[in-house]
């Protein structure tokens, strides 16, 4: 994670920004290797960024993006998430997507005074705090549940044997309301709407198991920093 001041998008002016970028590492698989691993890089980053970030309009965005605006229309953060892939047996996404939300809970954002006597018209200035820090706030971060369809059955934490086999599969995206945030497909089969509504059904049962533990696991680490 890596947090830099930065200008709002004119189209997004009450709002900061997020940019996600994952590396697959050679070492992980012989399949990363050269274009083959930057191919996948750039499917895992895109994935990641409709799964977490909604649409162009932020709209169903899983991260609070108006938490990072500090002046509306002139200064927000920019956030830098970079994700390493050093080891692989398949479902990336989903391990991507639940190392985001634990590494987010983890992060404080400096506090930023803004100078009263800023004109209206130009660029604030600002004071960042080396001492204040606003934790981020996690509760709306969707987990991210992979259906892997083999045949007529649905693999959920597919292996890498198991996804060579595959025909399609769906990454949904879904908090702790149920609510979902975003949906991606991979592979060439075309798949019936009637499919794809029962697969993002089985997802959001997954997912209500999947946040529970993951949120349970996040608090028992927090809780061990404390003690140490």
């Amino acid at each position: 994670m890596q947090a830099e001041l930065g200008k709002p998008s004119p189209f997004q002016p009450d709002k900061g920004k997020v940019s996600i970028y994952v590396d697959c590492s050679p070492t992980a698989a012989p399949v990363f290797e050269g274009r083959g691993g930057d191919e996948l890089s750039a499917e895992l980053s895109t994935a990641l960024q409709r799964c977490l970030l909604g649409g162009k309009s932020g709209t169903g965005a899983g991260i609070d993006l108006s938490s990072l605006s500090i002046v509306e229309g002139k200064i927000c953060w920019d956030l830098y998430i970079d994700g390493l892939v050093v080891s692989s047996d398949g479902n990336l996404l989903d391990a991507l997507g639940a190392a985001i939300k634990a590494a987010l809970s983890n992060t404080g954002i400096p506090k930023v005074q803004v100078a009263a006597s800023a004109p209206s018209d130009g660029q604030p200035e600002v004071d960042i705090s080396d001492e204040e820090f606003l934790q981020f706030d996690t509760s709306g971060v969707p987990v991210i549940v992979t259906l892997t369809k083999v045949g007529r059955h649905y693999i959920v934490d597919a292996t890498s044997e198991e996804e060579s086999q595959m025909s399609s599969a769906i990454s949904v995206s879904v908090n702790r309301q149920g609510r979902i945030c975003g949906l991606t497909k991979r592979g060439g089969a075309g798949l019936d709407p009637s499919v794809i509504l029962d697969m993002v059904s089985v997802t959001k049962h997954v997912s209500e198991q999947l946040m529970n533990k993951l949120d349970s696991e996040i608090s028992a680490a927090e809780a061990c920093e404390e003690e140490s």
